[in-house]
């Protein structure tokens, strides 16, 4: 089985990072409001589900363009390989 390297691990740790913050930015957002204009917990929960919502969007299109860019460069590769010299040709 193949390591993963340390950038991988990086930019799992970053990504984790990002996602915890970002709702606990929107969780902490709705709360003050809630608290200010006396409707708790409408814009807590409403707030957190976008938060939620919209992090699993974009990790979903930032995964399939990472696979579409994968896929791209092994078709490459397998294509390279298979236009390599001819045998038999003079």
């Amino acid at each position: 089985m193949k390591k993963p390297d340390d950038s991988t691990a990086d930019s799992n740790l970053a990504r984790g990072m990002d996602i915890a913050l970002t709702l606990l930015v929107f969780v902490v957002a709705g709360w003050l409001l809630d608290r200010w204009l006396g409707l708790f917990p409408v814009f807590t929960i409403g707030l957190t589900l976008f938060a939620a919502i919209g992090t699993f969007v974009r990790m979903k299109y930032t995964y399939d363009a990472t696979m579409e860019r994968l896929e791209a460069e092994r078709r490459a590769a397998r294509s390279a390989a298979n236009a390599g010299p001819m045998k038999g040709a003079a």
